[in-house]
């Protein structure tokens, strides 16, 4: 159930950002979901795309560092509180959210945000125990 995500470290300057994102267009990967973090002189790219082996491999090959995580999509009701609901579960079982990004597509009535925790598989355990659906990444990557 779990989703993979390339995360890039990247110079926090002029023209980084769109390089990258020219490298993935010329090599036909599609970005489905990105959040980026910075600080004054780096920041951290993630990204979810439908082909992380060739994203990771042309990314290396004009030399940035990749590496790939793990992280959960979640459909998440579309109605005021329906984000409260699912991070009100995760505080029952004490599961740390350590980032979480909103995905630009729909599911139906509902958004879907893209969670890392320090304990996935609890974390997943948790969600679908309380009748949330995790997305699988196969699904997401198509989307």
């Amino acid at each position: 159930m779990n989703v993979e995500q390339i995360s890039i470290f990247i110079e926090n300057k002029s023209g980084r950002l769109a390089e990258i994102t020219k490298v993935l267009g010329d090599a036909g990967v599609n970005i489905r979901a990105l959040s980026l973090a910075d600080t004054s002189d780096f920041g951290i790219l993630r990204l979810i795309v439908n082909d992380r082996e060739t994203a990771k491999q042309v990314l290396k090959e004009r030399g940035f560092t990749v590496s790939k995580t793990e992280v959960v999509a979640v459909e998440v009701p579309d109605r005021p509180g329906g984000l409260s609901q699912i991070l009100q579960a995760l505080d029952r079982d004490q599961i740390n959210v350590e980032y979480m990004y909103a995905f630009v597509e729909r599911c139906g009535e509902n958004a879907v945000i893209i969670f890392r925790f320090d304990e996935t598989a609890k974390a997943i355990s948790t969600l679908t125990g309380n009748g949330f659906t995790v997305l699988k990444g196969a699904r997401l990557y198509a989307m």
